[in-house]
Order: structure tokens, then C-alpha cells, then sequence
């Protein structure tokens, strides 16, 4: 027979595991930093900053006493941390590195011809010289090898330099030691990476199984789909055959969608059932997401969990925006309640509130609008900014 599991059940679990349920202003050392990160796998990198910069503003969400020197000194330090690609650029605890070898042979594979493609014949013509640099001179950005006369144009005009960095990055030669004005900083893996994150090799057994366990791990419940999506390693067809195989250790459940509609069947470990009750619920208050916050990156998942459809209008042509350029989703308690457009202007002293929007049957009662401005407040102060201000038609 296969269980029911009750939306707010799911909800409950799916923020827990996603570091959203404990109490968001105890206080938070460096190794509890480290811990944060691990339980949630990834957080992701981001050059906006609207208001913060998204790693920033994804562990601020769930610890108000988050200090960026921690993080700092974890990266570029410790070494407790490296920086590579999940679905997009994120930080990860290097002791996931050895899994990320798998990830760095599959790119060896396929970045030449595809990157060929991309950017002509010869576009490798400046890949020893700036490996024997690198290893010579040591940590190095690229605008201090960028050839003289080059253009650049963002990602699509990389200069031959640059793209031998991200070449070397990508496939596991190279890593982030650092990052100045948010530009990237490479050195030899070797010098980055501490040894005892490097070693030993796993084989690619060991390797599946790892990506599998631990992306259902932390998501709670999931689909071989969704399994696969996490770490952004694996095919759905991999996922799906780690499933069949390990079929004794897990157990099938059938979620119950936020807005009605059919449960949806997904896996879970055997012993998901009896430690229901040891998840927390949310706190009440209201706290702000990042756009790329990991517990609404999967924009289905979120919609079926929490009824809330959410697309980031970045890249949509003014014109055609719903909504705005960068707007922030509201979690208060265990549902996604709205979403606000602001914006922190550093030079006046102040995080302008541009419009808000409450989900439909979500009222803007004098207690909800209360905890929304202490969060603001909060918000603001992290920024670095004095004081919150709300612009003419900000609720609509």
C-alpha cells in the first residue's frame, strides 16, 4: 500500500531539510556555517545585487546572525568550501570535491568540441601558456592576462586567456581561490582543494550512489527526476536505475499537491514515515527569499509543494514582465505568501520598496504587515543600508 503524505506534512519536511525550520536568530559560528551548508548541499552564486548578492542573502535567510567573514574565511581560507557548478555556479563543502572528479572527466569529454563550436578553431591556442602561468606565478584573475586590444563582452567574447581559465576550472584543473569585486580568482587545484578533500578516487559506483543518496537526503521526497536535478550530475535514467536497485531501502509515497490534483508518487528512504514528527515547523515569521534560493529552484517542485508559480523576469524583455527585474518571493511560516520588488540604494541610505503582492486569499492584515516590515528592517540592515522606504503604488 502506498502512503498519503498530506501537503503540509511535505511542506514541514521540505523546509526543514532545507535549513528553514530552526530558529533564524540563533546565534551561528563558522563551523556552524559549514554545517548550514552541508545539510542544505549547495548554495548558489550570483552576481546581482539588488539588494545582496544571492549566497549572501540565501544563508542570511535562515540565520539573521550569518556573517560574511565566516563564509570568506571558509572559501578562501580553510578550504572547507570550493566553488563549482551544480545546475548553475555554487558553493559547495569541498568534502563533495571527490565526487565533483566525475563531473570534471564528463567535461573533458565534451567541453573541447562543444566550446570548438562555440568559439571556432584554434580557441585552445592559449591553453598551455596560461596553465604554465597559472602554475608558475600562482593565483591569478583574468584581466591581468587579458591580451592587449581584446574587447571583452561577457561570457560570449571571453579573451583566449579567459577561456583557458574557465576551461581549466571547469574540468577540474583549476580552482576558485577567492574572488575580488566578485571577479573570480584561479589557482592549481592542488594549492585550493586540501589534499584530504582530493583523495581517495571514488569509482563511479560509489559515485551514483553517493549523488543519489545524498540528493534524496535532502530533499526529503522525490522523484528519480527531481533525484537527479539536485546535484545536476546524474541523467533522470541513472537516478531511476539507482531507484530499482536500491528499491529495500526506500519506500513509495504519494504527495499531496498544494492546489489539489492527483498525488504525486515519489521515493523516499524506509524509515521516512516513523521520523515524521521529528521535523519542525517553520517559524512563523516572514523572511525573504532569494530568487535563487535552493528551496524554490526546481520552479515545478515548488508550485505542487506550495501553490506558488514563480519565474525570475531577469532575462524577459521589460515590457513583458509580470512582475519585475528581480523580485524577492515571501515565506511566512511554511507558505510562500507573496513577493516584493525593492531595491537597496547604497548612496541614499535606504532599501526602496517598490511594489508588493500578496497571493490571492493571502490578507495584508496589520500583524502580517508588521512582521513584514521587521523583516525589512532586518533586511536592510544586512544590506547596509539605514532605513526601509516605501515608494508611491508599493501596495499596488
Amino acid at each position: 500500500m502506498t502512503n498519503l503524505l498530506s501537503n503540509s506534512d511535505a511542506r514541514r519536511v521540505f523546509l526543514a531539510k532545507q535549513g528553514l525550520s530552526s530558529a533564524p536568530n540563533r546565534a551561528l559560528t563558522k563551523a556552524g556555517l559549514l554545517q548550514l551548508i552541508h545539510n542544505i548541499g549547495f548554495v548558489q552564486v550570483d552576481s546581482i545585487q539588488t539588494v545582496e548578492r544571492a549566497h549572501h542573502q540565501i544563508l542570511f535567510s535562515r540565520n539573521q546572525t550569518y556573517r560574511r567573514e565566516h563564509l570568506t574565511a571558509l572559501l578562501e581560507k580553510d578550504g572547507a568550501l570550493f566553488e563549482h557548478w551544480t545546475h548553475d555556479a555554487s558553493i559547495l563543502p569541498s568534502a563533495f570535491f571527490k565526487y565533483w572528479k566525475h563531473k570534471f572527466r564528463h567535461q573533458e569529454e565534451v567541453l573541447v568540441e562543444r566550446w570548438r563550436k562555440w568559439r571556432g578553431e584554434g580557441f585552445e591556442h592559449a591553453f598551455d601558456e596560461t596553465y604554465e602561468r597559472v602554475a608558475r606565478d600562482g593565483a591569478i584573475m583574468a584581466r591581468e592576462i587579458k591580451a592587449d586590444g581584446h574587447t571583452s563582452g561577457g561570457w560570449w567574447n571571453w579573451h583566449p586567456n579567459k577561456t583557458a581559465l574557465e576551461y581549466f576550472w571547469h574540468t577540474g584543473k583549476f580552482a576558485i581561490a577567492g574572488r575580488s569585486n566578485f571577479q573570480k580568482i584561479y589557482d592549481l587545484v592542488e594549492r585550493v582543494i586540501p589534499a584530504e578533500f582530493r583523495d581517495p578516487e571514488v569509482s563511479r559506483e560509489e559515485f551514483v550512489d553517493w549523488a543519489c543518496r545524498s540528493a534524496l537526503k535532502r530533499l526529503g521526497f522525490a522523484t528519480h527526476g527531481e533525484i537527479a536535478a539536485f546535484w545536476n550530475l546524474l541523467s533522470p535514467d541513472e537516478a531511476k536505475a539507482w531507484v530499482s536497485t536500491h528499491r529495500d531501502e526506500l519506500t513509495e509515497i504519494l504527495i499531496e499537491p498544494a492546489l489539489g490534483g492527483k498525488p504525486r508518487p515519489s521515493w523516499a528512504f524506509a524509515d521516512f514515515l516513523s521520523t515524521l514528527d521529528g521535523y519542525l515547523e517553520a517559524p512563523a515569521r516572514i523572511r525573504v527569499l532569494s530568487p535563487f534560493d535552493p528551496t524554490i529552484r526546481d520552479r515545478n517542485r515548488t508550485e505542487r509543494l506550495f501553490g506558488f508559480f514563480y519565474r525570475i523576469e531577469v532575462f524577459v524583455p521589460e515590457p513583458k514582465r509580470e512582475y519585475g527585474y528581480y523580485v524577492f518571493p515571501l515565506l511566512e511560516g511554511d507558505k510562500l505568501i507573496g513577493r516584493i520588488d525593492m531595491k537597496a540604494d547604497r548612496k541614499k541610505g535606504t532599501l526602496d520598496v517598490k511594489r508588493l503582492w500578496l497571493e490571492p486569499g493571502v490578507k495584508a492584515s496589520a500583524g502580517r504587515m508588521e512582521r513584514l516590515r521587521a523583516e525589512l528592517e532586518r533586511v536592510a540592515k544586512f544590506a547596509g543600508v539605514e532605513k526601509v522606504v516605501f515608494l508611491m503604488g508599493w501596495r499596488g
